[in-house]
């Protein structure tokens, strides 16, 4: 604003005067502060100058001081005359005076030097002085002394806090565990002198001052890396009170040599050279600088020859009481250790933290300076073994490990339940409310997965690097969708399997690198303090059982899911909503591919699995051939087992509820059309029947050209809901679903068709005003339906027979119902015919129903002949042209070579029984798992075994 001002106020020639008058003021102050400063520093640099010159000065005043001391020392004077008696006592007082007053002065220097024995000396000293002079008794203050020299009252009351300053240092020194074991002597030895102590209150007093330093180590400030440091300097601190406790208080026994390596009774000696007595002119505590004083030689002989003294012997320490105090010094400290470890490891948020105060830990008590001469040092003073890792260190870090891995585990289960729950929401939602994923319509649909091609169904390496030489963890898309894992399955595991990573790799750190050392006996170095992984079955055990708490955890989340599920299916009335059961299909392929898809969590449950698997390999190599009895299964494996059994049933459980509701709907639209009691809705469920000609004998011998019809195809509604479950089960994935849930799904929807042939039965037998009539020709094809429902959904298995025979029981009631309602003389020309139709029939729709005729090997042999074509496994053929040719399996050559020598004794031997790779072979999608999962040979590239199939297409 003042520039604005000026601006408008002046012109521009008087603006440059106001800039060259503010111009002109600018550079006066400048001129004026540089003389300011420069004056400023020449007076520095002079008094600097005179400090110097000062310094040197006194230095050689100091210099010629001490010449002219030394010169006259050695120069031999004459014989100082003798003085009188009354001037003699006169000099002796005043050297007293003068030594008494020089003493304050020499104990403070002693204590800043940290000698404090021969401060605690000269305070001794000091006292016998006062003593001497009578300046401590009652009518002191009378005394001639104190009424010339009166500043020794003010010297005496400045002495008094002279003991109290030593003592209080020397405990201090105590507590530091790097000084040397003959200063903690000296400091021991100043407080006896200045407390009249003896040497069992010396130990108390030393063992105490250490208690103290623990406290106040575990009482430090704690930042992350510091705790290591922290817990080493607790370990060192107990490992050098024990062998500082042995140099000072441990004496040998009566003839025995003394150990050089072990030093012993370090206080006593200490002791005895303070307090004894010495020849004449050698003794005394006056330092040889106050010798060369010239008023030396008036002070009286008790006072230049003085040594303190204790008023009671020294008495070493007998054995069993240093024992006793120490044990329970060591009972009294680990109380305080582990509390204070304790607190200090909750920082410690990982396993391999925890493996490195362990290794640091090991690494101090290891060194040669700890562990060299550790055993011989217990035995002498505790009088048995002592582990400081194992008495006071390894059940807390065990404590913090199973803290962290609980932490960790209850993390992995909440994250898991919360990742299940956002995948079933998304996948209960309708599609009408919005557009799904491409992911969501892949579980919505699994056979549209299947069929789609993407860009890592094949892996870059395929051309050259064969799936045996794959690694264990490598997965290409194609063998995804031969197992029908879905992305939203992938991504649920993959996800799991890298927090159980992260935990294994964690928990990693603290066990052995080598996987046999657990299993070996543990080699331990010959001076090592301790064996760092002699809780690693401990810690595999506390990982194996958080990690299948988990996994009882996600599944008790997906128990809750189904249970409710089935609880609300079981309660509708009409047909299940797609979304429910898209949710159940989608826990059911969960349960079966977690244990594939999740391979570290194989590992948290078996431990280290190169040993594990190794086992695993020969319990099977021995099944397969089939040597003796069983294996013995470890506890371990039983419990991996046993993981794996119980996803499998919840994953069975799930399917259950799928093949319930499906068939449910399925069959209910099924018995509502085979219900309708109208000659309309008969007529237009009704297919085309075969006129056969046949020849028949008359009364008179001749025989007669006649036509019958029959069924050929069954009724509308019956191919309906075949082919329909056919594209239920394609939906979900038809070739991964178990044997078990199929054969299930086949038995719940023939017994409830059965169910709704016996409703109709009971329905004609009540004989109803205005109800349709069973005729002739609609019982014929109602037993032709029966009769190939029968066939197709009956699963022909060892475990089915009994309930086979049961449903057979009923069949027969609801046959025997329609054969009631045809001529018995028709019935018996038709029923050739009506077989081989059926049989015809079946042959034909094994292919369009394969996704249910699959489950079983029905018509493995078509012709007497066998050709050398059937080496391969073909696909059942009608009578008549087949469209198809042979599609042969990829087959190992060991396979090759067992189907060869087969050929040869196939002539006059019956069908063999299918092994179970053969069985499996024959299952639906065996072709399509093979293509992917078999192991192929190394001789021929893999990716040119796909060119018959290519030459399919063309």
């Amino acid at each position: 604003m003042e520039a604005e001002a000026l601006f408008e106020a002046h012109t521009a020639a008087e603006l440059r005067a106001v800039e060259r008058r503010l111009r002109a003021g600018i550079e006066q102050k400048r001129e004026e502060l540089r003389q300011m400063v420069g004056e400023r520093y020449r007076d520095l640099i002079e008094a600097a100058d005179t400090i110097a010159e000062m310094r040197l000065s006194a230095e050689r005043l100091l210099g010629a001081v001490r010449g002219l001391q030394r010169g006259g020392a050695t120069r031999p004077g004459p014989a100082a005359p003798a003085l009188p008696p009354a001037q003699e006592g006169f000099y002796r007082a005043a050297a007293q005076l003068k030594l008494l007053l020089e003493v304050p002065e020499k104990v403070w220097g002693a204590v800043e030097g940290g000698r404090y024995l021969p401060a605690a000396r000269l305070h001794l000293l000091g006292a016998h002085l006062r003593r001497q002079l009578q300046l401590d008794a009652p009518r002191a203050r009378s005394s001639p002394v104190l009424a010339r020299f009166p500043i020794l009252l003010r010297q005496v009351a400045a002495v008094s806090h002279l003991r109290a300053t030593i003592l209080q240092e020397s405990k201090a020194l105590l507590k530091s565990q790097t000084v040397s074991d003959q200063a903690v002597a000296e400091a021991l030895c100043a407080i006896m002198l200045l407390e009249d102590s003896s040497p069992r209150q010396a130990l108390a007093d030393f063992l105490l001052a250490r208690k103290l330093a623990i406290q106040q180590l575990l009482n430090q400030p704690h930042h992350g890396a510091g705790i290591k440091a922290q817990v080493c300097s607790l370990m060192e601190l107990l490992t050098t009170t024990l062998y500082q406790a042995h140099a000072l208080f441990y004496t040998m026994p009566e003839g025995m040599p003394p150990d050089p390596a072990l030093p012993c009774g370090l206080l006593f000696s200490t002791l005895e050279s303070a307090t004894g007595q010495r020849p004449a002119g050698k003794g005394g505590v006056l330092e040889e600088e106050v010798k060369l004083s010239s008023w030396f030689r008036y002070l009286p002989e008790s006072v230049v020859e003085f040594q303190p003294a204790l008023r009671t012997l020294a008495h070493p320490i007998s054995q069993d009481h240093l024992r006793e105090t120490l044990q329970k010094w060591i009972t009294m400290c680990s109380e305080d250790i582990r509390a204070g470890v304790s607190n200090l490891l909750v920082y410690v948020k990982s396993m391999k933290g925890l493996a490195g105060i362990r290794d640091a830990v090991w690494e101090l008590l290891t060194s040669e300076s700890v562990s060299q001469n550790w055993d011989a040092l217990c035995h002498r003073l505790l009088d048995k073994p002592a582990s400081l890792w194992e008495d006071l260190l390894q059940q807390l870090f065990l404590d913090r490990l199973e803290t962290l891995t609980k932490e960790a585990f209850d993390s992995i289960s909440s994250s898991s339940k919360q990742l299940l729950t956002v995948a079933l929401q998304e996948l209960e939602v309708q599609p009408s409310t919005s557009a799904p994923s491409k992911h969501i319509q892949f579980e919505h649909n699994v056979a549209l997965f299947l069929w789609s091609e993407s860009s890592n169904d094949l892996p870059c390496d395929a051309a050259w690097v064969s799936v045996a030489n794959r690694g264990h963890f490598t997965k290409s898309g194609l063998s995804m969708k031969a197992q029908a894992l879905t992305p939203c399955v992938q991504s649920f595991c993959s996800g799991l399997d890298s927090k159980l990573k992260t935990r294994l790799d964690d928990l990693l750190s603290y066990l052995p690198m080598d996987s046999s050392a657990k299993d070996a006996a543990p080699v331990v170095q010959p001076r090592s303090a301790f064996d760092r992984y002699a809780d690693a079955g401990t810690v595999e055990g506390l990982l194996r059982d958080r990690c299948v708490a988990c996994i009882h955890h996600v599944l008790g989340c997906v128990r809750e899911e189904l249970q409710s599920t089935q609880s609300l299916l079981g309660g509708q009335a009409d047909a299940p909503s797609d979304a429910r059961l898209n949710a159940v299909l989608f826990m059911a392929r969960l349960c079966q591919s977690l244990t594939e898809l999740c391979p570290h969590l194989k590992q948290c449950v078996l431990g280290r699995s190169d040993s594990s698997e190794m086992v695993l390999k020969e319990t099977r190599s021995t099944k397969k051939l089939g040597k003796g009895k069983a294996q013995e299964v470890s506890p371990v494996q039983a419990k991996w087992q046993g993981v794996k059994a119980e996803l499998l049933q919840q994953s069975l459980f799930a399917y259950q509820i799928w093949s319930s509701a499906v068939t449910k709907g399925l069959v209910e639209c099924f018995t509502r059309t085979l219900l309708l009691d109208t000659a309309g809705s008969v007529l237009a469920t009704a297919t085309s029947w075969d006129e056969i000609e046949i020849q028949e004998e008359t009364e008179s011998g001749t025989t007669v050209m006649s036509k019958i019809r029959l069924p050929v195809q069954p009724s509308w509604y019956v191919q309906c809901l075949l082919f329909s479950l056919c594209q239920e089960v394609n939906r979900v994935g038809g070739h991964t679903l178990p044997k078990v849930t199929l054969q299930e799904l086949l038995r719940t929807c023939m017994a409830q068709v059965l169910a709704a042939y016996e409703k109709l039965m009971e329905e004609k037998q009540e004989k109803k005003a205005g109800t349709f009539p069973v005729t002739q020709n609609r019982a014929l094809q109602l037993l032709y339906d029966l009769r190939y429902l029968s066939i197709i959904l009956t699963a022909r298995s060892e475990e089915t027979k009994p309930s086979r025979i049961k449903h057979d029981s009923r069949m027969e009631k609801v046959i025997d119902f329609l054969e009631g309602h045809i001529d018995p003389f028709d019935l018996d020309v038709f029923t050739p015919h009506l077989n081989s139709n059926l049989n015809r029939l079946v042959q034909r729709t094994s292919v369009l129903f394969g996704l249910l005729t699959g489950t079983e090997n029905q018509y493995t042999s078509r012709s007497g002949t066998l050709s050398s074509q059937e080496q391969h496994i073909i696909l059942p053929l009608a009578s008549s042209q087949i469209r198809f040719g042979l599609l042969p399996l990829s087959m190992s050559s060991s396979r090759k070579t067992k189907s060869a020598s087969r050929s040869t004794d196939r002539v006059q031997v019956p069908p063999p029984v299918l092994t179970r790779a053969e069985d499996e072979a024959s299952q639906p999608g065996s072709l399509f798992r093979q293509l992917v999962t078999e192991e192929e040979d190394t001789a021929a590239p893999s990716l040119f075994k796909l060119g018959w199939l290519s030459g399919m297409t063309k």
